[in-house]
């Protein structure tokens, strides 16, 4: 890419979390007026947060910014692995474009902002002109190609979707996002997302294959069989990540791959969501390993392909509610215990400040 004035910055590696941030918060949660680690996870996760921020205590993330990338898998029309046609993925662009989807309401909730990313939506490239001139203005292509048999789609439209999530992410932090919530829409993309985890973690096909939008046991046969002919088909491309996203993946998750790895190198923590999400953070935790420490699991899915992938990437979910929608649903839940572990580091009493007689 040829760089001008006008470039966004492209930070070229990861670096670490600060551990002097994360040593002294750890020693203000000892100090403050309870019992030892009677706070649990959430004194884990506001220490992340200092390493993250480099100070302690942390700043309560205000900035929150909530992408969901969209983009429909020839997997699913082909091979009719889904319980929905593709159809329904440009119809659900349009409910979150009119805010009246479950991520609208959940972000309403929690004060973030949304944005909508057509990655490779199987519909017209207008088909959500009126509502949002934007949300196709990154778009790659019109859905994908069918992995079982074919790849996804080409090298050259595989950096481009990379490209473009790097490029929405140093958009964002440029203009002030202090977290990022990634999401996913579209038909197949479980599909897909198996393929990937069970490439990555690895696991046999049955063991990565799930219900999806709740399809019925002979789907789930079919399902279970197409992502066996496209794990094998991904074989040899396991060495190269974006070789591995053009043969086995698609425009949506080689978008999501660049935003997980950009948000790493621009030190902006990322909260992923579910199966979709998490299997894009293998393929960029193959590319940067480092770039693992900026993430956190927002929450565990009923997609068994998800916990195999956290368990690859050895992040703990902060929650198990039996979800399976995507749209950044989970993540979008748990961004308020990230902001509850940040305030109670900065703003409780410590035992001295409290006048309460310290135990061990």
């Amino acid at each position: 890419m040829a760089v001008t004035p006008d470039t966004p910055r492209r930070e070229d590696r990861v670096c670490a979390l600060d551990e002097e941030s994360m040593d002294a918060a750890r020693e203000r949660w000892n100090c403050l007026a309870k019992p030892k680690y009677s706070l649990g996870r959430l004194e884990h996760i506001g220490t992340w947060l200092a390493g993250v921020q480099g100070r302690c205590p942390p700043r309560v993330p205000d900035h929150p910014v909530t992408i969901i990338v969209a983009g429909d898998h020839g997997i699913a029309r082909t091979m009719g692995t889904s319980a929905y046609p593709p159809e329904v993925t440009a119809q659900m662009v349009r409910t979150l474009c009119r805010s009246e989807a479950a991520a609208n309401v959940l972000a309403s909730q929690v004060h973030s902002r949304l944005r909508v990313v057509d990655a490779s939506v199987d519909a017209d490239a207008d088909f959500a002109a009126d509502l949002d001139p934007h949300v196709s203005a990154h778009r790659i292509r019109r859905g994908s190609g069918s992995i079982d048999r074919e790849d996804a789609m080409t090298l050259s439209e595989t950096e481009q979707a990379f490209e473009r999530g790097c490029s929405i992410i140093d958009e964002e932090v440029d203009s002030g996002a202090d977290i990022f919530l990634l999401g996913d829409m579209g038909i197949g993309n479980t599909t897909v997302a198996s393929t990937l985890v069970g490439l990555l973690a690895p696991a046999d096909p049955a063991a990565v294959t799930g219900r999806g939008t709740g399809i019925d046991d002979e789907t789930w046969m079919r399902k279970c069989s197409a992502i066996r002919d496209a794990i094998r088909r991904g074989r040899n491309a396991k060495a190269d990540p974006l070789i591995l996203l053009a043969t086995v993946g698609g425009a949506d998750f080689a978008m999501l791959t660049g935003m997980l790895l950009q948000a790493a190198r621009r030190c902006t923590p990322v909260l992923l969501d579910g199966t979709i999400v998490t299997a894009a953070a293998l393929v960029a935790h193959r590319m940067d390993h480092r770039s693992r420490q900026w993430w956190l699991a927002s929450h565990v899915s009923a997609e068994p392909a998800h916990a195999l992938a956290l368990e690859r990437l050895d992040l703990t979910p902060v929650l198990d509610l039996s979800l399976h929608l995507g749209e950044a649903s989970g993540a979008l839940m748990v961004l308020p215990l990230v902001q509850a572990a940040a305030a109670a580091l900065a703003h409780m009493r410590t035992f001295e400040e409290a006048g309460v007689e310290q135990h061990p």
